[in-house]
């Protein structure tokens, strides 16, 4: 499989497969295709494995895309202004992601949900109690809000992180929350109760315009009042 990620604020990822290839996405996540190519739609690992997708912002049912020739191509947009990402994972390698970043990846890939171990990372982390969790071999696309940017952080490196601009990281990396220090930071540093915190090592993935912010700050034109 050959693949290129084309587009600047909605980007889309062309993926060109040989004869037997497969791709699996989240439905309804297709753009575009060629006529050699056929969808199956299933609940991939059972019952079990479609909750807990549902658990971790995905859809039940996924779409299987085997490819009947070769040169053929599939295209998977961007649902939303941001940025694709392509991450391939070695046998056993892991990523912990926020709810919904899955948007396509080779037939190989497993995803099942992430809990946080700690109750408070769950309850104020931004991106919830369920995180998601993918596993390799094989490549997989994410798709984040707005503009990404990464780092790599070193054994016991802390980075403080505003809620929901937690986008991914590796599984090494620890993740947890802390109380911001103060009461006038509290109530009127416009940060909230709590921020994220991610220790090192491992990579960071942060992004720039969570869509609950997004939503939050369009809503402020709306007019909502009834007539």
């Amino acid at each position: 499989m050959k693949y290129e990620i084309k587009g600047q604020s909605l980007p889309v990822v062309i993926c060109t497969l040989n004869a037997n290839e497969t791709l699996v996405s989240e439905a309804g996540a297709m753009g575009w295709m060629s006529d050699y190519i056929t969808m199956d739609t299933n609940m991939k690992g059972g019952l079990m494995g479609g909750l807990g997708r549902a658990f971790s912002g995905e859809s039940v049912f996924l779409n299987t895309f085997t490819s009947k020739a070769d040169n053929t191509i599939i295209a998977f947009p961007s649902s939303f202004p941001g940025k694709i990402v392509a991450k391939e994972l070695k046998d056993g390698e892991s990523i912990i992601c926020q709810k919904g970043a899955f948007l396509a990846g080779t037939s190989n890939v497993k995803l099942e949900i992430a809990f946080r171990k700690k109750l408070g990372a769950g309850f104020f982390g931004g991106e919830g109690f369920i995180l998601q969790k993918i596993t390799g071999p094989g490549y997989v696309f994410l798709e984040f809000d707005g503009h990404v940017e990464e780092y790599i952080l070193q054994p016991g490196q802390t980075f403080k992180v505003d809620t929901g601009n937690v986008a991914m990281f590796d599984a090494s990396v620890q993740y947890n929350v802390e109380m911001v220090k103060g009461l006038k930071n509290i109530f009127l540093g416009g940060e909230g109760l709590f921020l994220t915190t991610l220790t090192g090592p491992g990579h960071v993935h942060l992004q720039s315009m969570p869509i609950q912010n997004l939503a939050a700050q369009m809503t402020r034109y709306f007019n909502t009042s009834s007539k």
